[in-house]
């Protein structure tokens, strides 16, 4: 095995540009640790944020690789380590929301950040599901603990987070509210959405009421309105990091929860996961696929905020 690799990097803060495919050193597993040769890794909104304001919450700066999602094939496992063998296919989201290095042909991570891969997923489709279906899962699951019968709205439905968010929520026994432009009605309805909004043309704080549970993903001004859509006792679950326009006093005067939360890795979780897209009840949509090279293309098609879906980066074919 050659003690080196491609991965994508970057020298300095800025735009899509400032990522380049270099030549680097391989990871070594250490102590609890497996060495993971990607087969694909998945490209979310946390990577051009960190690409551009060139902060991880550990306070690391460049140079650095990006990237927290990834499917592929264990190569090598650590010290200690009984979860997995060499061989095994497995798919996770490590280290978050420290770095990662997923834009990589191989990555080095603790083993419980991983789970077999499902059955029936490619390495492709296998990467675009660990940090958006596990920030669905546990908002929705952990914090919320939504309940059959209960209502949920789920805004930018058909974004990454969302459409699984709207699929976690449905196989809860959740009624489903969804908000996106009509041209993804329908295909939301297929997701299982009992209910969709275009946000474009209504006001979703009047068209939508008595919830239990919002899942708000974009954060700002959507804060307040979200909270209009509560019943009493329900919760607001943002996704986007709080600012002082983030309505905790609002929500206690109101008689609801907000809460922000941060989405970990998450072994159990993902085997949550894996069992709902087994059985047929999640489904993850690549809306674009690039090979590693291209992460800069990626990551300019993601700004712009039109994917359905997820953007996947193929790294080994």
């Amino acid at each position: 095995m050659s003690h080196t690799m491609h991965a994508i990097s970057q020298d300095t803060v800025g735009g899509p540009e400032v990522l380049r495919l270099v030549e680097t050193a391989r990871p070594e597993p250490g102590r609890g640790e497996i060495l993971v040769r990607v087969h694909a890794a998945g490209v979310n909104p946390a990577d051009w944020k960190t690409r551009s304001r060139g902060v991880f919450a550990n306070g690391g700066t460049p140079p650095f690789t990006l990237g927290w999602d990834v499917s592929g094939v264990v190569e090598a496992v650590g010290y200690g380590v009984t979860l997995f063998r060499p061989g095994d296919e497995v798919y996770g989201m490590p280290s978050f929301p420290q770095p990662a290095g997923a834009y990589a042909e191989y990555v080095a991570a603790p083993a419980r950040h991983f789970a077999p891969r499902p059955k029936n997923l490619t390495h492709v489709e296998a990467a675009g599901l660990p940090l958006a279906a596990l920030t669905a899962w546990q908002a929705l699951v952990d914090t919320a603990d939504l309940q059959p019968g209960q209502r949920a709205l789920v805004h930018a439905a058909a974004g990454g987070v969302g459409h699984l968010a709207v699929q976690i929520a449905k196989a809860r026994g959740a009624y489903v509210i969804g908000t996106a432009s009509s041209a993804k009605h329908d295909l939301l309805r297929g997701l299982g959405a009992d209910e969709l909004v275009d946000y474009r043309t209504r006001d979703v704080a009047e068209a939508v009421r008595e919830v239990d549970v919002v899942l708000d993903p974009i954060g700002g001004p959507s804060w307040s309105r979200s909270l209009r859509s509560l019943r009493p006792g329900g919760t607001l679950v943002s996704i986007e990091p709080p600012t002082d326009a983030f309505p905790i006093a609002e929500a206690g005067a109101a008689g609801v929860h907000a809460v922000f939360m941060l989405v970990e890795p998450d072994h159990q979780g993902l085997r949550e996961i894996s069992r709902l897209v087994e059985s047929g009840r999640l489904r993850v949509l690549v809306d674009t696929v690039l090979p590693l090279a291209r992460a800069a293309e990626a990551h300019r098609l993601g700004e712009l905020g039109r994917t359905t879906g997820k953007i996947v980066l193929s790294v080994t074919d």
